[in-house]
């Protein structure tokens, strides 16, 4: 291929969802498209593959076509998703001989079948937009998949949700972006979700993450890490596949950052937002892999019957490239820990790539730990289950250990069982202001389109001016909530002090670009900018209270930053505050 202008080339295969500005850009790059041939995973071919010394690959179970994700029941019941053929297979090795016994049962059946998890007995299963819940019956086979969530954001180019329960309970779902780079419309792709197990609440627990289909927590720190997929079209070495430790809030970059906080060339940020202000705002890969490798499933080593030293270390499948040549991934990888740190990632089983690079047998996905304490590893091209065990010497499973909940309640419990903003410490002043609002009456309920059950828009606000005030911030919170208290929808800073007003329907973005400069926060859902009201049904009303502050000067807080960055910033700069309440119930949905 001839070398080629990388917005050219990008804006001619995906598009872009806003108008890119100048910027003095240029770059130029070659690009390969190679997708080596998929040939029969032939028994010369299986005993072909290479694992260190003392570890045994075989094939646990064949002829499964796309098998996915791989999910293994506290009985050892081993569940496998297939995207293409929109099932569960469930598959059993009752006499321990490392082969599946029979034909794979089909358990459940759903367009785009794909991320699976288990807990309480209970088999969660997502497609591309939907949740769904069902009990494990005794002979492993499901009961009646319940629809816990229908309205996940489109997929575009990474529709592959997957999920996991995290050491606190709750569920993280992964939503990979729609393209490979570009400004998302809908804030909750290119994040990961946080659910609670009935599919009542979510929130986006961390963004800008193009593709995270791997991920898991470490079993000693209770740290969350994954493997993020990197952007096409830069090249055959690059963007590096990256390894995050991920934390509640944090940006990594996605879409105009990449890697070890590299500005990617062509996009604009919305908001006139600078590349090297969302630089400031991404947080760094921690460690990175072969270009274009696609790492899928995650499993940590802990309770597994290898060796005392991978016990603390990661397993990941490498799919492997189309991107680049020569190909890359094609293989199972092990990410080394030291210290509860990543330090090294190196190949563990290789061979899947044959004749040279040229072809295939094996496009690696799935991989989860069975019961006997060997992996499992689904590949999705010639169907094939294959089993890595340890044979070089006498090893027993253990019981995986559970990873501690400390950092992941340290982390989401910030914020919450806290007064309204107003009735903070860093609030405090002498003078009141009177806010009033077009959109509803004090004490009044609101119209449904200020809703997430409807348009979703901010109201109106107003207010008095307020004398020697240099700037005004809004923040609306919701104290009836559960379990955020108070849930915060809308926090935002720098309105200039000429402005008493807001209209209804503020752009929802972190930066304003008129008024220019004015800034919006992360609510509670995760997302910046405003966020309407969403109590569940049948509750009795919930209280909305829009409280505005006038302050002596100009906010020096990056945008994207929460409530509480944003009242320890303004803390003995509150000149007056007000406030005006609204309230909206939804009723009751009706019965099927």
């Amino acid at each position: 291929m001839k070398r080629a202008s990388l917005a050219a080339a990008l804006c001619l295969v995906f598009g872009s969802a806003t108008a890119q500005q100048g910027d003095g850009t240029q770059f130029s790059t070659k690009i390969n498209v190679w997708k080596p041939n998929k040939v029969e995973a032939t028994p010369e071919r299986i005993r072909a593959l290479k694992a260190p010394p003392g570890f045994t690959v075989s094939a646990f179970a064949t002829g499964l076509k796309n098998a996915r994700i791989i999910a293994v029941a506290p009985s050892g019941d081993i569940y496998v998703s297939r995207r293409d053929q929109g099932d569960v297979l469930l598959l059993r090795d009752t006499n321990n001989d490392g082969r599946a016994d029979g034909e794979p049962i089909t358990v459940a059946n759903r367009t785009g079948a794909h991320g699976l998890a288990i807990r309480d007995n209970k088999l969660y299963l997502v497609t591309v937009k939907e949740l769904f819940v069902a009990d494990i019956q005794k002979d492993g086979r499901l009961g009646e998949l319940k629809m816990l969530i229908g309205d996940l954001p489109d997929s575009g180019q990474h529709p592959n949700r997957t999920m996991a329960f995290g050491p606190d309970g709750m569920l993280y779902l992964s939503v990979g972006s729609t393209c490979n780079t570009c400004n998302e419309s809908n804030p909750e792709n290119a994040t990961l979700l946080r659910i609670s197990p009935d599919g009542k609440q979510r929130t986006i627990f961390a963004s800008g993450l193009r593709n995270l289909i791997g991920y898991a927590w470490h079993p000693t720190t209770g740290e969350l890490w994954g493997f993020d997929h990197g952007i096409d079209f830069l090249g055959d070495d690059v963007q590096a596949e990256e390894i995050n430790k991920i934390e509640l809030g944090k940006q990594y970059g996605w879409p105009h950052v990449y890697g070890a906080n590299e500005i990617y060339p062509q996009s604009t940020p919305v908001g006139e937002i600078t590349k090297e202000q969302w630089k400031a705002r991404s947080t760094p890969m921690v460690l990175g892999y072969t270009a274009h490798a696609a790492p899928m499933q995650w499993v940590f080593g802990a309770g597994s019957a290898f060796p005392t030293e991978y016990q603390g270390d990661a397993f990941v499948t490498m799919r492997g490239s189309w991107n680049r040549v020569p190909a890359s991934g094609y293989e199972i990888v092990r990410v080394r820990y030291q210290n509860g740190q990543p330090t090294k990632v190196e190949p563990f089983v290789t061979g899947f790539l044959t004749d040279g690079g040229k072809t295939h047998i094996a496009r690696p996905v799935g991989l989860a730990m069975a019961k006997d304490g060997s992996l499992l590893m689904a590949d999705d091209a010639n169907g094939v289950i294959y089993r890595v065990a340890y044979t070089g010497g006498k090893a027993t499973a253990a019981t995986p250990p559970q990873a501690p909940a400390g950092p992941l309640e340290q982390q989401t419990s910030k914020g919450t069982n806290v007064p309204l903003a107003l009735k903070r410490p860093e609030t405090e002043a002498k003078g009141q202001m009177t806010v009033s609002s077009s959109s509803f009456a004090a004490n009044g309920m609101m119209h449904e389109r200020y809703t997430e059950y409807a348009d979703g828009v901010s109201p109106a606000l107003a207010w008095k001016a307020v004398a020697g005030a240099k700037s005004y911030v809004i923040i609306a919170e919701d104290p009836d909530a559960k379990p955020a208290l108070p849930f915060v929808h809308w926090v935002m800073w720098n309105i200039p002090a000429n402005i008493t007003s807001v209209p209804e329907g503020v752009q929802e973005q972190a930066r304003l670009s008129d008024p220019d400069g004015v800034l919006q926060g992360r609510t509670t859902r995760g997302s910046p900018g405003y966020y309407g009201p969403k109590p569940p049904p049948g509750e009795a009303a919930h209280r909305y209270h829009f409280q505005v502050m006038a302050l002596d000067t100009m906010l020096d807080v990056p945008f994207g930053a929460d409530r509480d960055q944003v009242l320890a910033a303004m803390k003995g700069h509150v000149l007056a505050k007000g406030e005006i309440v609204g309230k909206y119930a939804q009723k009751q949905k009706p019965q099927k």
